[in-house]
């Protein structure tokens, strides 16, 4: 892999002129993508998936380098690889329809699923208020509800047999939306069991009840998240909206039609939904070909 890094460098030099400061930046971002793509077991530029550049930009973004600078490794790598398809190294570009992640300025934040995990898992124990806190989370990531769609949930809005919520969004709008058998079972057990030691006497429309008897607030909810996401060492700012995002977005990555996608985020707009799709436009690209009957 150093090889044709040095290789490369040398054409940038005699071939197309560059000074010498392009040509040891580029190789600076072309040896560190190589040494995250070694300690993931990839040893050949033909092995390289697109879903190992976005990573590898992802993780850099994450140790904290400047959006300009991702966006110039990149760069780095896209140039790379444009020459390894010239001169026959790769059959195809897989960076050919990676956009730049200056959009990323624009896109929510986003849980990995290792990450949902963690903080799905983080509330333990029998106590009703971790029963309901597991509940919760557990349905605002199977949804991708808004958190104040979320606190207004009422008991009546929960359809088990059909396996959906049905939620009132902006505009006053209602919406459908399903959810898994881990939800599910999680908002059964809530149900059943620590909801009523929730509410006691009290009658309360809402599903999700605090321990004060009463509705949660927006704010209550942002609290409660924070403070798990603290608990599990999730670093990155998490809020109600991070699971949104991450619904969205996994849902996405996973396949699902961006119509689909819309409708149950609730968006009015196309355009608003695919603000998940920029980053990597080739995930779009790779669902056209499995399921377009000419592709």
């Amino acid at each position: 892999m150093h090889a044709l890094i040095e290789q490369f460098l040398d054409y940038l030099t005699l071939e197309r002129a560059l000074s010498d400061c392009t040509r040891e930046s580029y190789g600076a971002d072309l040896r560190s993508f190589a040494a995250f793509l070694l300690a993931r077991k990839v040893t050949t530029w033909n092995a390289v998936k697109r879903a190992d550049v976005l990573d590898y930009m992802i993780a850099e973004r994450d140790r904290g380098l400047s959006m300009n600078s991702v966006a110039r490794r990149l760069v780095a790598i896209k140039v790379f690889f444009a020459y390894l398809q010239r001169e026959g190294f790769l059959p195809r570009n897989v960076t050919e329809v990676m956009e730049s992640p200056k959009l990323w300025k624009v896109l929510p934040g986003v849980l990995s699923m290792r990450e949902v995990d963690r903080l799905l898992a983080a509330p333990e124990g029998d106590h009703p208020a971790a029963v309901r806190d597991r509940a919760l989370l557990e349905l605002m990531y199977a949804t991708g509800l808004r958190v104040s769609e979320a606190a207004d949930l009422k008991l009546g809005d929960v359809h088990f047999d059909e396996g959906y919520v049905r939620c009132v969004g902006k505009g006053s709008k209602t919406r459908i939306v399903p959810f898994g058998g881990k939800a599910r079972a999680m908002l059964q057990i809530y149900l059943a069991a620590a909801r009523p030691a929730l509410v006691r006497t009290s009658p309360a429309l809402q599903v999700f009840i605090t321990q004060r008897r009463s509705k949660f607030t927006r704010q209550g909810i942002w609290k409660l998240i924070k403070a798990y996401t603290m608990q599990v060492g999730i670093e990155k700012p998490v809020s109600p909206h991070t699971l949104r995002h991450s619904f969205a977005s996994h849902l996405l990555a996973n396949g699902a039609p961006l119509r689909v996608i819309q409708e149950m985020l609730g968006h009015a707009d196309i355009a608003t939904t695919q603000i998940y799709t920029h980053v990597d436009e080739g995930r779009l690209r790779a669902v056209h070909t499995r399921f377009h009957p000419r592709a």
